[in-house]
């Protein structure tokens, strides 16, 4: 129902779109556990993003440590997008052998998912161990806002500070 992370990404999907590349989009929506939650798929936003970028996207339902990387764009979509990758019990893990098989598939990784990047998971951290990764366009600009308020801080100041678990922001905010 709140598109705006997906809205936010659209930059850097149409900028990789403009330079002829081919794009796996690795997402989750949800806690799902490490198990196959239906009602978490992400067929409501792949086709919410087929709708934005106007390009076809195919959403892969197969396991997706039984695929490689021929098979995954071999009707010559340029854009595909991973089940969500929480339904893996080896992402929330940060499992090695899982982050290698996903880097596998790819030979770059672009991070655009700031609220995520903070976690130990294979998708957003071991993966990077096995392919040249790079930071996207909306990651880049919430590393900029938070120099602002950091190390180019103009008082007075006001935060607004989001998100749903409070636990996590107490030494944000100590810090701010």
């Amino acid at each position: 129902t709140d598109t705006t992370r997906i809205d936010k990404i659209i930059p850097t999907l149409k900028f990789l779109i403009s330079q002829n590349t081919k794009i796996i989009i690795i997402s989750h929506v949800g806690r799902p556990k490490g198990k196959v939650v239906n009602e978490l798929s992400l067929k409501p936003i792949c086709e919410d993003l087929i709708k934005k970028l106007n390009q076809k996207i195919k959403l892969i339902s197969k396991n997706v440590k039984e695929i490689n990387s021929e098979e995954l764009f071999n009707n010559n979509k340029e854009i595909v997008m991973l089940e969500n990758i929480r339904f893996y019990p080896e992402e929330e893990k940060n499992n090695p052998e899982f982050a290698k098989h996903l880097a596998s598939l790819a030979d770059i990784y672009v991070n655009d998912a700031f609220s995520c990047s903070h976690r130990a998971h294979a998708s957003i951290h071991k993966i990077t161990n096995f392919l040249p990764s790079y930071s996207g366009l909306q990651l880049d600009l919430e590393v900029n806002a938070l120099k602002k308020i950091t190390s180019e801080i103009k008082k007075p100041v006001t935060c607004i500070i989001g998100g749903s678990k409070v636990s996590t922001k107490i030494n944000i905010i100590k810090n701010l």
